[in-house]
């Protein structure tokens, strides 16, 4: 199987398309935003019809998954489940089936001066060009003169 991933400020599938706004960067923040991935699979032939599990996680500079606080606890930042394709009427024999998928997020738990990497697994295998690395900028220092006071400090 192959898969092209992409960083994005917004992606969305319609009519077996990717639509994709903002894509292409590595490098965000400091402040968490929306972004998106954007992922496109080719499916070969000889794998239509079969059940592919699909598993896109957050991992952290240690390569260990980012965990988020949910109303049940802490959980890793990540997507799982399972598409099957079958194939289209007329294809030729042979042809890889496209798959385009868009999993967009909420701001998400990463912190300034960090490098991050989403990592896709399809059946639990994963390849180094599944692999989709991002760094986020170093929070700016004040100018002189401007002072930054933290009010947990005060109290």
């Amino acid at each position: 199987m192959r898969a092209t991933l992409m960083l994005c400020d917004y992606a969305a599938v319609a009519d077996g398309k990717l639509y994709i706004s903002g894509g292409g960067w590595s490098v965000t923040g400091p402040e968490p935003s929306p972004s998106a991935v954007a992922i496109k699979i080719d499916v070969p032939w000889t794998q239509a019809n079969d059940r592919i599990h699909l598993q896109l996680r957050l991992l952290g500079e240690d390569g260990h998954a980012v965990v988020a606080q949910t109303p049940v606890g802490e959980l890793p930042v990540e997507v799982q489940g399972e598409f099957e394709v079958g194939r289209p009427p007329g294809l030729k024999h042979g042809t890889p089936i496209d798959v385009p998928m868009a999993f967009p997020f909420g701001p998400l738990p990463i912190l300034p001066g960090k490098r991050y990497s989403w990592e896709l697994r399809l059946n639990g295998d994963t390849q180094p060009d599944w692999h989709l690395a991002f760094t986020t900028r170093e929070l700016p220092e004040s100018p002189p003169g401007i002072y930054t006071v933290d009010p947990a400090a005060e109290a």
